[in-house]
């Protein structure tokens, strides 16, 4: 069996990452078509045989959210009818991962009911990038491969040559994967005290942690939305003595308004993948795409062949 048995499709929220993707594969994107018509309604269509293959579905879930996930289930629903073999889910931004949990009164587990949703449309798979909290794999009772940005966005910022490079979490949640980052990197960590006192998508920075006078900073999040925790961390480390402040994050959730913030802030460089491409604004000269299609294409071709997907990844 080669691997002419396998076809990717690219939905409507990830058309450039999927013509990345089988760039790298040496094939071309599946044949299909999503329409909306003009009552909201979507629509989509297989273009091409799928009978016996292995189908693979590139789809991120945002901008807008709600339209991207429901076309998501009516892609997996279309290649399950058509008799593809399997079908798994190349989700690179799985946006309702932060609604992981029931942390107060008469609220959805929204994460959970996606996932639901997922296996019920037929995936057989899923395979997605940095989630938000890693135990959301076990929403899922299908496998589910959760992808690491680290390999390319640190091999980035070697090439960026930064002297004295310290790496900063945002926050305490996330000192485990920074650590990870520091060590990729040979650097140190430093770490941003935050809190968060309501759903606003406006945190505090309080206070730094860790020795930054002198070096140059390199904070690392999985995502950033608002931008104000970026840009309210390069401040405080320039007050800190950093002498400059550069950023990375998987997705780049970006709203007009978080533009507004990292151009007036004091970030140097901010790095993003294109795990998503529908951004509502126009993107700031201090962003840089750095492209994850290299990763997905190689969990592609080692789910095809039975390979491990971790030993992508340095331990």
């Amino acid at each position: 069996m080669g691997f002419e048995d396998v076809v990717i499709f690219g939905g409507s929220s990830s058309r450039g990452l999927t013509e990345r993707i089988c760039a790298h594969l040496n094939t071309l994107p599946g044949r299909n078509e999503t329409k909306i018509f003009s009552e909201g309604n979507t629509f989509v269509r297989v273009l091409e045989n799928v009978r016996g293959r292995e189908a693979f579905i590139v789809q991120g879930t945002v901008f807008p959210t709600n339209d991207s996930f429901m076309e998501l289930l009516f892609w997996i629903d279309a290649l399950k009818r058509a008799s593809a073999a399997s079908v798994t889910v190349v989700m690179p931004y799985f946006s309702y991962a932060k609604g992981d949990k029931k942390d107060e009164p008469r609220v959805s587990i929204r994460a959970r009911v996606c996932a639901d949703c997922i296996e019920a449309a037929g995936a057989d798979r899923v395979v997605t990038m940095d989630l938000h909290a890693p135990q959301i794999q076990g929403f899922f009772r299908i496998p589910v491969d959760n992808l690491y940005a680290l390999p390319v966005l640190c091999d980035y910022v070697r090439g960026l040559d930064l002297p004295n490079l310290v790496v900063v979490s945002p926050d305490a949640g996330f000192v485990k994967a920074a650590r990870r980052y520091a060590s990729y990197l040979g650097a140190s960590l430093a770490i941003a005290n935050k809190e968060r006192p309501d759903h606003s998508e406006n945190a505090e920075v309080l206070e730094i942690i860790g020795d930054v006078a002198g070096k140059t900073a390199l904070i690392v999040d999985d995502f950033t939305i608002s931008g104000g925790t970026l840009t309210q961390v390069a401040v405080r480390l320039i007050e800190a003595g950093a002498l400059e402040v550069y950023a990375m994050v998987t997705h780049g959730v970006f709203t007009p308004s978080a533009i507004e913030k990292i151009d007036g802030s004091p970030l140097k460089k901010l790095l993003y993948t294109d795990t998503i491409e529908t951004q509502p604004a126009q993107l700031s000269p201090k962003m840089q795409v750095v492209s994850v299609a290299p990763l997905f294409a190689e969990a592609i071709r080692r789910i095809y062949t039975h390979e491990s997907i971790s030993g992508m990844f340095p331990v």
